[in-house]
Parts: structure tokens; sequence; C-alpha cells
């Protein structure tokens, strides 16, 4: 405890000079068994930049306990695993086309090959081949001894056909087609989850009813169960996405609320905490992208538009990393994959911004060591209109389909348009901590086999489109996530 002619010393020499000492502060002062006029000299030096006359406690705790006060200084890691902005290049028709799917089976098995029971797969020919057989056998033309009881096929999904009394489903490799039935109940309601054109292992079996194989039971690619990577140090990133900036339902005013609390000097702990921030995609609403569209809109002109957008996001924090993706309603192509938003078109606005990394769509990104799978989710809609049971309410449901397929747009021939790439950068080919979707408009937040699923909803009212639609969105919230355990906590700033 400091002796009492030491605290008068520092009193005395700090109203020499003009400053004040508040009196919780004198107390504190009472306390310490350190050289309290040294504190105090210090304190000053600091005071002189600010200019305030005054010392109070956290003066004193901050130049005491600087480790506890600031918190120690983590180096902040960003890492760009997977962009698909240097890989586009595009091939035409068909041959594109083949080679498109030609990759996305040589992928899939890729994935299907870490399974313990991968070698047990057989390819279509292999299997048609045995079918052959087995109605030979049941002519007593030839035996089937040594045949296994069952068999395993990997293909992509060419179709399904489900009836009231049993589900036929035809597959193929390179090797050819293969159609096959099944009247078990569990079978019907496994293929009703799945997509077309996603890659599917079928357990065959001899039939009972009918010679030839039938469906025993149905597997997909799908993520495993894991642990999943935390940060070391406590971080935060938030998740936002569709924005629509230039729409008259664009929600500037909830916006800027947003950006406000990101740059507040308050005592909330998360907010000083904030290092990533994340923006899935449709930063603006675009020119021309549904009918009778410049009804909707404030401003027509889409460079105008992202002007806007820049200098919204340009409100954030310089210490907040911000990773940026294109939708399908930002400049640029509209297929899949999409890579970044180009600099063409919106001179040094947003490439200008020193803490904004522009990426295509999706892009997956490593966040203190947590894995992020960054993607506009435009194959959610042909997932929610082709599978029972799923609907734009619970978007996470659909995004559980898109793990479990290994895939992040599989129904090619729908509303989602595909280009034709050499390689097909839409397969999840590493297992996310994260996945971020946004392009439904709803926040909708799980977890499935250790990964965050995460729809971050948008900033956008609804839209007349939407009314029609029986959309109901959940706009003006933003979805944060404490990297060190993965906690989601949504904040509301309609309020």
């Amino acid at each position: 405890m400091a002796l009492q002619n030491e605290v008068s010393n520092a009193l005395s020499y700090a109203t020499s000079r003009g400053f004040q000492i508040h009196p919780n502060a004198f107390a504190m002062l009472k306390g310490l068994d350190v050289d309290v006029l040294k504190i105090i000299q210090e304190i000053i030096k600091t005071k002189k930049q600010t200019k305030s006359a005054v010392i109070v406690v956290d003066d004193i705790k901050t130049l005491l306990e600087p480790k506890k006060q600031e918190g120690p200084i983590e180096q902040q890691t960003c890492t760009v695993l997977i962009d698909p902005t240097p890989n586009v290049t595009t091939a035409e028709g068909v041959e594109g086309y083949t080679a498109l799917f030609q990759s996305r089976f040589e992928k899939t098995m890729r994935i299907l090959a870490q399974r313990p029971d991968s070698k047990r797969i057989s390819k279509v020919s292999a299997v048609k081949h045995r079918v052959r057989i087995s109605k030979q056998a049941e002519r007593g033309e030839k035996s089937l001894h040594g045949a296994a009881s069952s068999i395993i096929v990997a293909g992509l999904l060419m179709s399904k056909r489900i009836k009231k009394n049993d589900v036929e489903l035809a597959i193929d490799d390179y090797s050819g087609i293969l159609t096959a039935i099944s009247t078990v109940e569990d079978v019907k309601k496994q293929t009703s989850t799945l997509a077309l054109d996603q890659m599917v292992m079928l357990e065959l079996e001899n039939g009972k009813a009918r010679p030839g194989l039938t469906i025993k039971s149905v597997m997909m690619p799908d993520i495993p169960d894991h642990l999943p990577n935390k940060s070391k140090s406590e971080a935060y990133a938030v998740l936002i996405s569709d924005l629509h900036v230039g729409s008259k339902y664009f929600m500037k005013t909830e916006f800027l609320r947003f950006l406000d609390w990101l740059s507040s000097s308050s005592d909330d702990d998360i907010v000083k905490k904030i290092k990533f921030l994340c923006v899935g995609g449709d930063l603006i609403d675009g020119i021309g992208i549904f009918p009778n569209q410049d009804k909707e809109l404030l401003e027509i002109d889409a460079a105008k538009q992202m002007s806007h957008a820049a200098q919204l996001l340009a409100k954030v924090p310089k210490h907040i990393k911000v990773l940026v993706i294109p939708g399908n309603h930002d400049l640029g192509r509209r297929a899949l994959p999409q890579p970044a938003i180009p600099r063409k078109d919106l001179g040094e606005q947003f490439y200008g911004l020193e803490n904004c990394m522009m990426l295509g769509n999706p892009a997956f990104v490593e966040l203190n060591g947590v894995k992020v799978l960054m993607y506009h989710g435009q194959g959610l809609d042909d997932i929610i209109a082709t599978i029972p049971g799923l609907s734009y309410s619970k978007p996470s449901e659909a995004m559980k389909v898109l793990l479990k397929a290994r895939h992040l747009a599989p129904i090619y021939g729908d509303r989602t348009p595909i280009a034709p790439e050499q390689e097909d950068m839409m397969v999840i080919t590493e297992v996310p901590d994260i996945f971020h979707s946004g392009h439904v408009h709803v926040v909708d937040v799980q977890s499935y086999r250790g990964t965050l699923v995460v729809n971050s909803g948008a900033w956008q009212s609804q839209t007349k489109y939407q009314q029609t639609m029986g959309i109901t969105p959940t706009p003006g919230m933003a979805v944060i996530v404490n990297l060190a355990t993965l906690q989601p906590v949504v904040y509301d700033f309609n309020q």
C-alpha cells in the first residue's frame, strides 16, 4: 500500500501540471504498492495527447494492466484455400459439359474412396454382367456359387421415379447406365432426399420377388462426423449477405445501424473482437435480373449501385477483414462458378479498400484456422423445388442436402445456370467448419455433423415477388460466430 506522503506528492505533481485526479482514482492510488508518482507521470504523458485533464481509474488500469485491459495482441490469419476466379476456363457445348460431369464423377469418387467400404464399389458394367448371370441362374443355366450376397455400385443419379409401391433409380458411370428398383420403405425415404445429377451409392442384393438385383440401401458421399477446427484465440466473424443496394427495399437505415455498431467504441466485448466480415453476395440489386425490375429500383445504373455499396463497406473499421463473394444480382457472369466481381466494373472502389478481399463464388477460406465455405446459394432454389418437405423458411435443411451430396449445385438444367467448366468447382472437396450461404433472405442456423450451417438472411425487406411466392424474409440481421467456440449469435438491427 502506498505511503500517504507518496500519494500527496503524486497529487501535487498532477495539480502543478493542470491535471485533476478523480476521487475513485485517488482511492485506487492509495491502495497500490507501486511508485505512484511514476504512475501519474506516465499517465500525464498520455493524457497530453488526448487533451483530457482528469485522471480516472481506467487510466491507471491501462498503465498497470495493459494486457488485461487490451487483451494480448494476436495474429489474425486469413488464408484463401479455394477461389474459382483464376481457374475459370469455360469450355463449349457438349464437350464442355461432358468434361464437367466427368470431373464431378472423378472428384466425388475420390471422396468416396475415403470410406471404409469403398473397395466394394463395382463398375456399372460389372453389376449389369452380374444381373445377366443372375437371370441365367434363375433359368438354371449357370450357378452363382461364391457370389457376394450384396454389391455396391456408385454413379451420378440420372433419374428417380417414386411410386406408391416401389422406387426406381438410374445411375451412370463411364461404363454405362444401371437401373434398379426397390420396394423397401426406407429406400423410398432415402431416395426422396436425393438430388438429380449428384453422386449416389447403391447397395444391391439378389432380388427375391424377381430375378436380378434390387436396391437394399442408398448412400450419399456426405460429410463425416468431425471435430471442427477452432481459433486458438477468441475472435469473431460476422456473416451477412444480400444487401441489394439500389433496390427500393434496401434497408439502408438498418444497415447503417449495423455499420455504426461495428465501429462503436462501447464496452461490448464482441465488437472489440470482431476480426472478419464475410459478405455472401448480392451486394446490389442489379439491372434486368427479373421482369419489370426497374419498377423496384431507386438507382437504375448498376455501376452507381456498386459505388454506393463500396461507400457503405468503406465504413467498416480497417482492423476487420472484409471478404466479398458475388451473387446472381451482382455484376459479372451469373453462371456457376462465378469469378470475383470484375475490377473493370468497379473502378478501384472495392479493390481499393485495403481491408477488402474480392473472391469468387464459391470460396473456401480459413479464418484463424477455421475453414469457412462461402457460397451465395443459387442452387438452393432447385433443391427446395424438387425435394419434398423443404421450404424457403428453413434454408439450413436445404443446405444440409448439399453437404450430403458434397455438391453446391448438383441439379443441371433447372433454374441455376451452370457453366461447362473443365473442372467441376462446385464439388465440396473439403469438409467446412462453417458453411455460410445467403440468397433466400431467411436467417437460419443449425449444426450438422460438426459443421455450423448458417444462412445469413438479407438487408432487403419483402419484395412484391417474394409476396407472390409466399416467401417471408427475416432481414436486418447479422450472424456473429465466435471462432474459438463456433457458437453463433444472431443480432437484430431492426430496432
